[in-house]
């Protein structure tokens, strides 16, 4: 069963809830114990996002492997995008 990045996210999420709701109820639940927690889910969230990009951008590629690999590749296409406007 592979996890997605999303769920990986609410699964901190839920444990940084469950820690705050904790330090409440035993009245230890400060300033500092709010922005330690809001740290926690800010670095494992950007974590949890470059691995996600990273696996995307490792996926992407060996599909262009295989695809070129099976002979798909008649040559390089090029598309033009129509300029935006003022350009």
């Amino acid at each position: 069963m592979v996890i997605s990045a999303q769920e990986r996210l609410d699964d901190v999420v839920v444990a940084v809830v469950e820690v705050a709701a904790e330090a409440g109820e035993s009245g230890t639940y400060t300033a500092d114990v709010a922005r330690t927690l809001a740290a926690v889910v800010g670095k494992v969230g950007a974590r949890i996002a470059a691995e996600a990009e990273t696996r995307g951008f490792r996926c992407g590629w060996r599909e262009a492997v295989v695809l070129s690999a099976d002979g798909a590749q008649d040559g390089a296409r090029v598309f033009r995008m129509p300029a935006g406007p003022g350009k």
